[in-house]
This record gives structure tokens, sequence and C-alpha cells, in this order.
């Protein structure tokens, strides 16, 4: 597509545009940033947001994930599970949704390297990004709320 086009036929182009940036923003961040100063952004540690959230905010969780995980797919850079959460959440906050960001460990039976770490991000009952963490032991969590912002 066109960059006439994007313009002309995406309807969502504004939040696809959000998505490409904090994409963007949130892998440099990973890859710049220690992690104690990385940790910092991700919100309220050991706070599980509500799982009871408005029809708006499941609109925007949903709009927020799909963007968000397309993006993803087309960056010149990694955006793996971590930069997709972070990058919806982003977008999510700006809306005032409130949404618990997941970070998970796993392991892997066939893989030299057995552990295997996993981010993903919930508002109210609908995962936002990457999946719902079957599979995944849940080592830390970071709320955000609606109402701080």
């Amino acid at each position: 597509m066109s960059i006439i086009g994007f313009f002309k036929y995406n309807k969502n182009r504004r939040i696809t545009i959000e998505a490409w940036y904090f994409c963007m923003w949130y892998r440099l961040l990973i890859r710049f940033l220690p992690s104690n100063k990385l940790e910092k952004r991700f919100g309220i540690r050991d706070q599980e947001t509500s799982r009871e959230v408005s029809k708006r905010d499941y609109y925007w969780a949903y709009r927020a994930g799909y963007e968000a995980n397309r993006i993803a797919e087309k960056t010149p850079w990694d955006s793996k599970c971590l930069v997709r959460a972070l990058a919806a959440r982003k977008i999510l906050e700006r809306r005032k949704v409130a949404t618990t960001l997941y970070l998970g460990v796993g392991w892997e039976v066939k893989e030299k390297n057995p552990m295997i770490a996993h981010a993903w991000l919930r508002c109210g009952e609908l995962y936002v990004t990457g999946g719902n963490g079957e599979g995944y032991a849940i080592v830390a969590m970071y709320g955000n709320s609606s109402e701080d912002k």
C-alpha cells in the first residue's frame, strides 16, 4: 500500500501511527536502558487492574492490540512480546484505559536454553497482546489505573 493509500483507506490511521511510533520507542528503550530504569516504565509493581471494564475500554483495547500486533509484524526491527505489550499499553494509557502487564517464564523441553520469557497485556477479561499467558509462570505484574491519568 502506498502512503497515499494508507491515509486514504486506513480508518485507523491515528492509532496505526501511534503503534508504529511506540513500537520503535520501546524497542529503543529495551535496547539501550538498563533493566532497572526500564522497569520504572512498566507501571505499579504487583498491582492488578479490575477484570470489569466498560464497553468503551474493550473497544480501545481491541483496536490497540490489533494495531500493535499488526504493526509489530512489519517493523524492520524486532518487535517481540514486550515491545507489543508496552506499545499497546501506551496507546491505551493515552485513552485512560486501565491495563495489567504480565511478565512470565516458561520452559521448553527441546531447546538448549530451556527457560523462555514472555510478556502479555490484559484489559478487563480481554488479553490485548501476547495471549493469555498459558504455560508461563507469572513472575511480575504491573498495573496502571485509569484514575491516575
